[in-house]
Protein backbone atom coordinates (compact mmCIF):
# COMPACT_ATOMS: atom_id res chain seq x y z
CA UNK A 1 0.00 0.00 0.00
CA UNK A 2 1.34 3.43 -0.95
CA UNK A 3 2.22 5.93 1.73
CA UNK A 4 -0.46 8.64 2.11
CA UNK A 5 0.14 12.30 1.37
CA UNK A 6 -2.16 15.23 2.14
CA UNK A 7 -3.66 16.96 -0.90
CA UNK A 8 -5.51 20.25 -1.15
CA UNK A 9 -6.96 21.62 -4.38
CA UNK A 10 -7.77 25.31 -4.01
CA UNK A 11 -9.73 27.56 -6.36
CA UNK A 12 -10.37 31.28 -5.87
CA UNK A 13 -13.89 30.51 -4.61
CA UNK A 14 -13.43 27.40 -2.46
CA UNK A 15 -11.38 24.52 -1.16
CA UNK A 16 -12.26 22.06 -3.92
CA UNK A 17 -10.67 18.98 -2.36
CA UNK A 18 -8.89 18.06 0.85
CA UNK A 19 -7.84 14.56 1.81
CA UNK A 20 -5.17 11.91 1.98
CA UNK A 21 -4.20 10.36 -1.32
CA UNK A 22 -1.71 7.83 -2.58
CA UNK A 23 -1.30 9.35 -6.07
CA UNK A 24 -2.01 12.64 -7.86
CA UNK A 25 -1.73 12.92 -11.64
CA UNK A 26 -2.08 16.22 -13.46
CA UNK A 27 -1.00 17.90 -16.68
CA UNK A 28 2.06 20.10 -16.42
CA UNK A 29 3.48 21.91 -19.41
CA UNK A 30 5.79 18.91 -19.85
CA UNK A 31 2.89 16.42 -20.02
CA UNK A 32 1.02 14.35 -17.47
CA UNK A 33 3.01 13.74 -14.28
CA UNK A 34 2.35 11.76 -11.15
CA UNK A 35 3.12 12.80 -7.58
CA UNK A 36 3.22 10.63 -4.46
CA UNK A 37 4.36 10.89 -0.85
CA UNK A 38 8.10 11.62 -0.52
CA UNK A 39 8.25 13.06 -4.04
CA UNK A 40 11.12 15.47 -4.60
CA UNK A 41 10.06 18.99 -3.80
CA UNK A 42 8.59 20.65 -6.87
CA UNK A 43 6.63 23.68 -7.97
CA UNK A 44 5.28 23.34 -11.50
CA UNK A 45 2.89 25.19 -13.73
CA UNK A 46 -0.20 23.24 -14.71
CA UNK A 47 -1.84 23.27 -18.10
CA UNK A 48 -5.53 22.86 -18.75
CA UNK A 49 -6.20 19.17 -18.24
CA UNK A 50 -7.41 16.36 -16.08
CA UNK A 51 -6.62 15.94 -12.41
CA UNK A 52 -6.68 12.30 -11.30
CA UNK A 53 -6.64 11.51 -7.60
CA UNK A 54 -6.27 8.05 -6.09
CA UNK A 55 -7.49 8.23 -2.52
CA UNK A 56 -5.80 6.08 0.12
CA UNK A 57 -7.23 2.58 0.28
CA UNK A 58 -8.94 2.84 -3.11
CA UNK A 59 -8.09 1.32 -6.48
CA UNK A 60 -10.32 3.86 -8.22
CA UNK A 61 -9.42 7.35 -9.40
CA UNK A 62 -11.50 10.49 -8.95
CA UNK A 63 -11.20 12.71 -12.01
CA UNK A 64 -11.71 16.45 -12.30
CA UNK A 65 -11.21 19.03 -15.02
CA UNK A 66 -8.88 21.87 -14.02
CA UNK A 67 -8.04 25.05 -15.89
CA UNK A 68 -4.32 25.28 -15.27
CA UNK A 69 -2.61 26.78 -12.25
CA UNK A 70 0.30 25.31 -10.35
CA UNK A 71 1.20 22.45 -8.06
CA UNK A 72 3.38 22.82 -4.98
CA UNK A 73 4.84 19.52 -3.77
CA UNK A 74 6.59 19.36 -0.40
CA UNK A 75 5.54 17.34 2.65
CA UNK A 76 2.02 17.78 1.29
CA UNK A 77 0.67 18.62 -2.15
CA UNK A 78 -1.25 21.81 -2.88
CA UNK A 79 -2.79 22.60 -6.24
CA UNK A 80 -3.91 26.14 -6.99
CA UNK A 81 -6.21 26.44 -10.00
CA UNK A 82 -8.68 28.97 -11.39
CA UNK A 83 -11.40 26.34 -11.75
CA UNK A 84 -12.00 22.67 -10.97
CA UNK A 85 -15.02 20.45 -11.67
CA UNK A 86 -15.81 16.82 -10.91
CA UNK A 87 -17.16 14.80 -13.83
CA UNK A 88 -20.67 14.63 -12.37
CA UNK A 89 -20.83 18.45 -12.08
CA UNK A 90 -19.98 19.15 -15.71
CA UNK A 91 -22.76 20.36 -18.01
CA UNK A 92 -21.77 18.51 -21.18
CA UNK A 93 -24.09 20.46 -23.47
CA UNK A 94 -22.75 23.77 -22.15
CA UNK A 95 -19.16 22.59 -22.70
CA UNK A 96 -19.99 21.59 -26.28
CA UNK A 97 -21.69 24.94 -26.92
CA UNK A 98 -18.74 26.92 -25.53
CA UNK A 99 -16.32 24.91 -27.66
CA UNK A 100 -18.38 25.51 -30.80
CA UNK A 101 -18.67 29.21 -30.02
CA UNK A 102 -14.90 29.61 -29.56
CA UNK A 103 -14.17 27.60 -32.73
CA UNK A 104 -16.61 29.74 -34.74
CA UNK A 105 -14.97 32.88 -33.39
CA UNK A 106 -11.52 31.59 -34.41
CA UNK A 107 -12.69 30.88 -37.97
CA UNK A 108 -13.24 34.59 -38.42
CA UNK A 109 -10.33 36.88 -39.16
CA UNK A 110 -8.73 38.19 -35.95
CA UNK A 111 -5.45 39.94 -35.28
CA UNK A 112 -5.40 40.37 -31.52
CA UNK A 113 -3.03 37.65 -30.29
CA UNK A 114 -4.36 37.88 -26.72
CA UNK A 115 -7.95 37.26 -27.88
CA UNK A 116 -6.81 34.36 -30.09
CA UNK A 117 -4.97 32.81 -27.13
CA UNK A 118 -8.06 33.23 -24.95
CA UNK A 119 -10.23 31.47 -27.55
CA UNK A 120 -7.76 28.57 -27.81
CA UNK A 121 -7.71 28.33 -24.01
CA UNK A 122 -11.52 28.22 -23.97
CA UNK A 123 -11.45 25.37 -26.50
CA UNK A 124 -8.90 23.43 -24.42
CA UNK A 125 -11.03 23.87 -21.30
CA UNK A 126 -14.18 22.74 -23.11
CA UNK A 127 -12.45 19.65 -24.54
CA UNK A 128 -11.08 18.76 -21.10
CA UNK A 129 -14.52 19.15 -19.53
CA UNK A 130 -16.06 16.98 -22.26
CA UNK A 131 -13.39 14.30 -21.77
CA UNK A 132 -13.76 14.30 -17.98
CA UNK A 133 -17.54 14.04 -18.22
CA UNK A 134 -17.01 10.91 -20.30
CA UNK A 135 -14.80 9.29 -17.67
CA UNK A 136 -11.45 10.90 -18.36
CA UNK A 137 -8.23 9.59 -19.85
CA UNK A 138 -8.20 6.45 -17.73
CA UNK A 139 -11.48 5.28 -19.34
CA UNK A 140 -10.41 5.89 -22.96
CA UNK A 141 -7.68 3.24 -23.20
Amino acid sequence: MAKPVKLEVITPSKLFYKGEVSLVMCKTFEGYEGFMADHTWACKLLDVGELCIQECGSNEFKTAAISGGYIDVKESIIIYTDAAEWAEDIDLERAKALKAEAEDWLRQSHEDEKEIAMAKHAIAKAITRMNVSGGGLRHRR
